[in-house]
């Protein structure tokens, strides 16, 4: 249901990015605007990792030079039964985590050393897990797609605003509502994805509540840090595992308190869904309850 939903929505958010051409060029603007999406996500799918990492400059790490963070993605990995990433830090003070790639046999995980010296071993395996159920969900390349297509709809829309033809009024409003249509698409696509890859990382690490905590403490450092890269190039934002500077209303992920609810159901179910439900993980519950509380006091549980 997950990959339908998905797929439908990409669906629509290609048509969105016809209709603007439609709006533009008519008949023939349509069919072009199909052939530059094609297009797009051909040179997305080969390219899309690169551009990430340069755009971080992200330095890729070995077992020698970061020995300890290596070994854990290499063990989470096989535990996900995935292949080898490549593994990369980048150098960047807000706590965060991203993952790269057009498939799990050309991917990559970074995390910032901020991420690397706030959390603790076991709430960085959470992370790593995390971006690992990306990685195996095969959500990088979507997410990357998905990205790539809704900026080249606001870029007509801007286009448009300048140069658009005689087209009457549902030209017009397709040049101004077209943007917050694909937005909200993105933001249907990505949070679905995040969900999904919360549930993989319990399963790949063991440890939903690690996951659970590591979101608790970087959501509000994510906020408060700068983060350049994101500031740049906004779109970058849907990347991490917890979004860099971008209001809830706005946000391509789900409330976080929502999400560590989520990781403290799938604790307290045990080990009927693959992880074991450990004395120590338990009792952590109340201590993430309360800070759960703190990030959003409106809710409880």
């Amino acid at each position: 249901m997950n990959f339908l939903k998905t797929t439908m929505l990409l669906a629509a958010l290609t048509a969105l990015f016809m209709v603007m051409g439609f709006s533009l060029g008519g008949g023939r603007g349509a069919v072009l605007a199909l052939i530059v999406a094609a297009g797009m996500n051909l040179f997305t799918y080969w390219n899309a990792d690169k551009i990430v990492l340069k755009m971080h400059k992200a330095v890729e790490v070995d077992a020698r030079s970061h020995p300890e963070f290596y070994a854990m993605v290499q063990r989470l990995a096989q535990r996900a039964d995935l292949p080898m990433p490549k593994v990369y830090i980048v150098d960047q003070d807000q706590p965060n985590a991203f993952a790269t790639g057009r498939n799990p046999e050309n991917s990559a995980v970074a995390a910032t050393t901020g991420l690397l010296k706030v959390l603790s071993h076991e709430e960085v395996e959470g992370v790593m897990a995390h971006e690992l159920g990306h990685v195996k969900n095969r959500d990088t390349l979507i997410m990357t797609m998905v990205a790539t297509i809704a900026g080249a709809v606001s870029m007509l829309a801007n286009f448009g605003m300048f140069f658009r033809s005689n087209r009457g009024i549902a030209g017009i409003m397709a040049i101004f509502i077209a943007p917050f249509a694909a937005m909200i698409v993105q933001m249907a696509i990505s949070r679905t994805r995040e969900f999904g890859a919360d549930r993989s990382a319990a399963e790949i690490s063991g440890k939903p509540l690690a996951l659970a905590s590591a979101l608790a403490k970087i959501s509000g450092k994510a906020q408060r840090i700068p983060n350049p890269v994101a500031e740049r190039n906004p779109a970058a934002a849907q990347l991490y595992i917890v979004p860099a500077g971008v209001r809830q209303m706005f946000s391509t992920h789900p409330a976080t308190e929502d999400r560590i609810a989520a990781l403290q159901d799938m604790a307290s179910g045990g080990g009927a869904d693959g992880w074991s439900g450990r004395s120590d993980e338990i009792g952590d519950m109340g201590r993430l309850k309360a800070r759960r509380s703190a990030l959003d006091p409106t809710r409880s549980r």
